[in-house]
């Protein structure tokens, strides 16, 4: 498709809302075990060419990621977020004149990103409110032209400076990556929490109901552990045979030594010496105010190491590679601009990589966002743990999950649990996510969802 001029317009109106999600089991990652959180929502209204259209998106409130800080609480990790999507709102609404969806966020949105960490808030968090709302930006402005994601960046109505050199892909699917966090139980002896819903309960249950190959699995920190959990784990994966997982340290290794004395010890074992040979990659083994300031060139480390939480800013990808870190990963939460500049910077580098990570997005707008965000840009397996989680749409009413259903018959199903995702030997359908817009043919029930307030 040729290059066309980015498509001016203006912001009329900015509503944000949110919706309660309870998670079926609980979600341990790091240091922080989640049950319960919100789930944000946006709608947009944009005047182009003397019309008006609608955007939207969502994304879940998640707690103890964008700020790990001990001293706060999940509460206030929710108030974090909130003020981010508020602060945002209100530098977007400001802006004066008729722009394009790129040059807003990197002027509006940047504004307020820079104005909420002078006030305290840590840049990851600050993002979350420009990336909810630049979702639903570019939703309306594909809407307007009729073109779906894939052809309105390529074509460039966006404005952003990337998509020119990057041949977006229009996958029909993509493999499933399932998460096993620390808490998960992986087979029915174990203890822990069975919330007997009819969906899979354990590790071992979820392999054999959805057909998986690909695994995330959870690292604690501790190598002994570690060690201990993933042997346990690599027994059941064997059953499936060409299996691939990738490893999340989630901040909690101290330094490289740390993380070099985890793979030795992996090497002493023969089923963890064969789970090492199938990892595609490490995520964020240190911490985000480590991470940079610590070379992992010439490091025993034996797959490539990427980041994640140290991700707030565009100087981030650039310095980690200069410190021998291989890739970094794609989260719709940390901004759509981020993912395609990212993948625009790997494309020259062969054998670095962009990894398609999840922050339990939750079926509805935020799973197909971000999944065709990432599939959009090469990714051929991507973490989807809302799946697990949560059960279908959670508190979502009847009526609209099964407007999704109807929008979306390849990528959801219906069955006695109800409405949810829908894997088929291990894969997600994309074949539906290709409509006018960003990935939105069916919208949530707003008259359904609290106001947003910070």
């Amino acid at each position: 498709m040729s290059r066309r001029a980015p498509i001016a317009f203006i912001v009329r109106a900015i509503t944000a809302f949110e919706r309660p999600v309870t998670l079926r089991m609980p979600f341990r990652f790091g240091a922080a075990t989640v049950t319960a959180c919100p789930q944000a929502f946006v709608r947009v209204r944009v005047q182009i060419e003397g019309r008006e259209v609608e955007g939207a998106s969502a994304e879940l409130m998640v707690p103890k990621w964008f700020d790990k800080s001990p001293a706060l609480t999940h509460e206030d990790n929710f108030a974090q977020l909130r003020r981010a999507v508020t602060a945002a709102r209100a530098a977007y609404l400001a802006s004066p004149s008729a722009t394009s969806a790129y040059a807003l966020s990197s002027g509006a949105g940047a504004q307020a990103i820079t104005n909420e960490v002078a006030q305290g808030l840590p840049r990851l968090a600050a993002q979350f409110g420009p990336a909810l709302i630049d979702k639903a930006i570019a939703d309306a402005v594909l809407r307007s032209q009729r073109l779906d994601w894939v052809s309105g960046v390529q074509a460039g109505v966006l404005g952003d400076p990337w998509s020119a050199r990057l041949r977006l892909l229009r996958p029909s699917s993509v493999w499933l990556r399932h998460t096993v966090g620390l808490a998960d139980r992986l087979e029915a002896d174990d203890a822990g929490l069975d919330p007997n819903d009819g969906l899979p309960a354990t590790l071992e249950d979820a392999i054999a109901h959805y057909g998986l190959r690909y695994f995330k699995l959870k690292l604690c920190g501790q190598p002994e552990a570690d060690v201990a959990r993933l042997t346990r784990i690599e027994r059941l994966l064997a059953r499936v045979g060409d299996y691939r997982v990738t490893l999340d340290g989630n901040e909690t290794y101290a330094d490289v030594a740390q993380i070099e004395a985890l793979f030795d010890d992996l090497a002493r074992h023969r089923a963890t010496a064969r789970l090492v040979q199938r990892t595609l990659l490490l995520e964020q083994p240190l911490p985000r105010h480590l991470a940079l300031q610590q070379s992992l060139v010439g490091a025993r480390i034996p797959v490539p190491v990427i980041l994640d939480e140290s991700d707030d800013d565009e100087s981030v990808l650039p310095q980690g590679l200069a410190q021998g870190y291989r890739g970094i990963s794609s989260k719709a939460c940390k901004g759509i601009y981020r993912s395609l500049a990212h993948a625009a910077r790997l494309r020259a580098r062969p054998g670095h990589l962009l990894s398609g990570e999840d922050l339990t997005c939750q079926a509805g707008l935020a799973v197909q966002q971000d999944t065709l965000l990432a599939a959009s840009l090469g990714v051929t397996h991507i973490e989807r743990n809302g799946h697990h989680y949560v059960r279908g749409f959670g508190t979502a009413s009847e009526a609209e999950t099964q407007d999704f259903l109807s929008a979306h018959r390849g990528l959801y199903q219906a069955d006695p649990q109800g409405v949810r995702l829908r894997i088929q030997h291990g894969r997600l359908d994309l074949t539906s996510l290709y409509p006018p817009g960003f990935a939105h043919v069916a919208s949530p029930h707003w008259d359904t969802l609290a106001p947003l307030t910070e």
